[in-house]
């Protein structure tokens, strides 16, 4: 994945909070990258509304 792709989130991994939640099945920019807490690196996503947050790679795909 390389930052300007599109992408969606389609599933969330863990229990986060409900303005997180309401990004799923939205459509988002990557803005850049976000190293973990050892589990891998995060890609963080902009959206429509300019809000970003990052996510696993395995919660997003291209569109």
């Amino acid at each position: 994945m390389e930052i300007g792709q599109k992408v969606k989130v389609f599933r969330l991994r863990d229990r986060v909070s409900s303005s997180i939640a309401q990004k799923l099945g939205k459509i988002g920019v990557i803005e850049g990258y976000k190293v973990t807490d050892g589990c891998g690196i995060g890609v963080v996503v902009k959206f429509e509304d300019n809000t970003a947050t990052w996510f696993f790679e395995d919660e997003i795909k291209p569109v």
